[in-house]
């Protein structure tokens, strides 16, 4: 069972490094919001040509929590990716993995603080061991770079994007007893119904980017890979280990981008990116070498 937790959830952060690369390529060439709409458009129809007759079976069960299903695509889908276009925009890409690094420690105040979920001393340990790699990862190995940051609305919009979704993670408990396609199906839609407003606000504004070809790129990626199979994979993972242990693993996201930009833009990979992605897959082997053991 861990193993395939561990795998799901490796390849589901491989992904996410690549939508935070993507997310960056897309300034400019498709508005944040267009690619929020546009990406889980992408997915919903993958979904209507691959998963309605599972989604036809489990109709009762839908309808019966709908409102749970609406929210999880809302804040855990569009609301989280909304806010990581939007701060791409205002803020750089070094930043925001500063800040989505905060995300598995707010999982363990949020299970704390609403279920008595305690972490153990490992778990802490491991936390900090990999936050570390991705503090070398974001200052380049020099930790008096980090001095040099300054904290903008991007900042401020990746601090809520990652209270956001340790929030959703969190809230993966409840998660109602149907087939995982009529999961990522039903939140999938109700993604897209949430995204239209902000489409709205956004072509209001006059700040609406249609898709140009490296766009459509980028939003067939992000409707394939991020929206639906990590989806997928992270709820399984979830599922799996519980949600502190899984969080852990979104520490991978940062390190898995820089490498994906060393591959994709052509970046330099430097020796401090090896110890990064050490320590960090370091750090996810002591929190799970010191996990909390379930009761005989």
């Amino acid at each position: 069972m861990n193993s395939k937790a561990y795998l799901y959830l490796t390849v589901t952060m491989l992904f996410w490094g690549a939508n935070s690369v993507a997310g960056k390529l897309a300034v400019g060439h498709v508005s944040p919001m267009a690619l929020t709409v546009l990406r889980w458009s992408v997915a919903l129809i993958v979904i209507l040509a691959l998963m309605m007759p599972q989604v036809r079976r489990d109709w009762a069960a839908i309808r019966r929590h709908w409102l749970l299903l609406f929210l999880y695509g809302a804040v855990g889908f569009t609301g989280f990716n909304a806010l990581l276009y939007s701060a791409l925009n205002y803020t750089s890409a070094i930043n925001a993995v500063i800040e989505q690094a905060g995300i598995p420690m707010l999982i363990f105040v949020f299970n704390f603080a609403f279920f008595r979920v305690q972490a153990s001393l490992a778990q802490v340990a491991g936390f900090t061991i990999t936050l570390v790699g991705v503090l070398i990862t974001a200052s380049h190995g020099d930790f008096s770079a980090l001095r040099s940051l300054e904290f903008n609305f991007g900042d401020a919009l990746m601090l809520v994007a990652a209270v956001i979704y340790a929030l959703y993670t969190v809230s993966l408990r409840w998660k109602p007893d149907i087939h995982w396609q009529s999961f990522i199906a039903a939140p999938a839609f109700g993604a897209l119904l949430s995204a239209l407003p902000l489409l709205a606000w956004e072509m209001a504004r006059g700040d609406a980017i249609l898709p140009d070809t490296t766009g459509w790129v980028v939003v067939l990626y992000a409707g394939i890979f991020p929206s639906l199979v990590s989806q997928i994979l992270y709820v399984r993972g979830v599922e799996l280990i519980g949600a502190n242990r899984a969080g852990l693993f979104i520490n991978a996201i940062p390190v898995f981008g820089t490498l994906l930009s060393v591959l994709m833009i052509g970046e330099t990979l430097h020796t401090f990116h090896v110890i990064a992605l050490a320590l960090v897959l370091g750090g996810i082997a002591v929190a799970e070498w010191g996990r909390p053991k379930a009761p005989q």
